[in-house]
């Protein structure tokens, strides 16, 4: 295959506003260093981590939601690692693609194969120290582009009749929900409270949920009830409900799974159970919440911070995808080029599910 020289990207040039995001249709396309492969991207997804690391929303001295972050991003710590990044970056980490050549240390038997990414940048002589992990998109260059390159190992091998655009909702929505329930160890003897259902990673969750056996009970905004329960959702109830408790209706909740945070953080908490765990893997609504102590040591309760995966997660939904035991919950896909549009979509959350973009 005689390969171009260069490509189409959408090229993130620093922290800020959508106008930082840059369409270049002349820039270099990438090669394939020892033991990497070169991906033709078939579609690549949204995450907030897009949006967060542009803006500059994991910086300490940033207070506010996701969708208007209060306070400017200091300068050491603007990304998800408390680092900077380098720009010009090309961000996207929810790449499907082909494998079209491969580096030094890599079998020319992998060219053809179609893949979905594992996100996660092990250090390959500590793969299992998360403490030297980069991300695909923050750390090196991503899926918002013709053509991407990452280590062979992270491009794993998928066998689906799903188009590129579904396969492009898996990569960070459901391995952020899969390593959220198995921090927590989620089994089928549990019910879980899952707050944002209807977006990616908590629709995920609720599938994910379902998957292992649990009772699953979604908070979600009314208008997107139809489409929660259809993930397999046991029960619906409105987004942040004052009486979370009475709709509750004596349900035992063991676990909390949450992507939202903000000021319904404390009512979420005090659903769980004595001996309940919380999972949390994001903080959509804001980071800074009020913790009663009181809560947290009277019911014995165990938290859990998730975001560096284990190793098992991405192989074991690859399984998940190719036995049709998930699926995926496309909702829009845009032409790469759009990706402005794409964003101010997925940053006002009107949609459920996942959103992507088409090279």
């Amino acid at each position: 295959m005689t390969l171009p020289k260069t490509m189409n990207a959408m090229v993130t040039m620093g922290h800020g506003d959508l106008n930082q995001i840059v369409w270049q249709n002349n820039w270099p396309r990438p090669d394939p260093a020892r033991d990497e492969v070169l991906i033709k991207v078939g579609a690549c997804g949204l995450n907030n981590t897009d949006v967060n690391t542009r803006v500059g929303w994991y910086s300490k001295a940033v207070t506010g939601a996701t969708d208007a972050a209060a306070g400017a991003p200091a300068d050491e710590d603007p990304s998800w690692g408390g680092a900077p990044i380098a720009f010009p970056r090309i961000q996207g980490a929810d790449a499907c693609g082909t494998i079209v050549a491969v580096g030094p240390g890599v079998s020319p038997g992998r060219i053809g194969e179609r893949v979905i990414t594992d996100n996660w940048l092990r250090d390959p002589d500590d793969l299992l120290d998360k403490g030297k992990t980069g991300y695909f998109g923050s750390e090196r260059d991503g899926g918002f582009a013709e053509y991407t390159t990452l280590p062979a190992r992270n491009a794993l091998a998928v066998t689906t009749d799903l188009s590129d655009a579904e396969l492009a909702t898996f990569s960070c929505s459901y391995s952020t929900a899969e390593g959220m329930l198995t921090r927590a160890g989620v089994t089928s003897a549990d019910t879980v409270l899952v707050s944002g259902a209807s977006g990616g990673v908590g629709g995920a969750v609720v599938q994910l949920a379902r998957r292992r056996g649990a009772r699953v009970i979604a908070l979600a905004s009314e208008s997107k009830h139809a489409d929660v329960a259809a993930f397999g959702a046991d029960r619906v109830l409105p987004r942040a409900p004052d009486n979370l408790r009475g709709l509750l209706k004596g349900e035992k909740i063991t676990v909390v799974a949450d992507v939202v945070g903000g000021p319904y953080w404390g009512t979420l908490i005090d659903s769980l159970a004595r001996g309940g765990r919380y999972t949390c893997s994001g903080a959509i609504a804001g980071p800074i919440v009020a913790f009663d102590l009181r809560t947290f040591y009277l019911r014995d309760l165990v938290l859990f911070g998730s975001t560096v995966i284990d190793a098992e997660v991405m192989p074991n939904l690859i399984r998940y995808i190719e036995a049709g035991e998930i699926r995926p919950a496309l909702a829009a896909a845009y032409p790469l080029e759009k990706l402005h549009d794409a964003q101010t979509a997925f940053v006002a959350k009107q949609h459920t599910g996942n959103i992507v973009v088409v090279p």
